[in-house]
């Protein structure tokens, strides 16, 4: 299994868009997302931080419903 990059908020923020996630708002440095699947709606809060922690990363790609390698081939 691949470990879990660091990196900046904009490069996750554009991989998250290209699995089909939508920027809803941003309150400070926290930028909600959300995805609408067919049987519910999904969300999660992204911090904006110029490098987001691994284990904060791990988090949200758990919440996203990815795993390391398909987040990284979004990337």
């Amino acid at each position: 299994m691949t470990k879990v990059p660091s990196l900046g908020y904009e490069r996750v923020l554009k991989a998250l868009q290209r699995d089909g996630w939508i920027v809803v708002r941003q309150k400070g440095s926290h930028i909600r997302l959300q995805k609408r699947t067919p049987d519910e709606v999904l969300k999660l809060t992204v911090p904006a931080h110029h490098l987001i922690k691994r284990s904060t990363l791990s988090h949200i790609l758990k919440q996203a419903r990815l795993t390391v390698d398909k987040f990284i081939d979004l990337l």
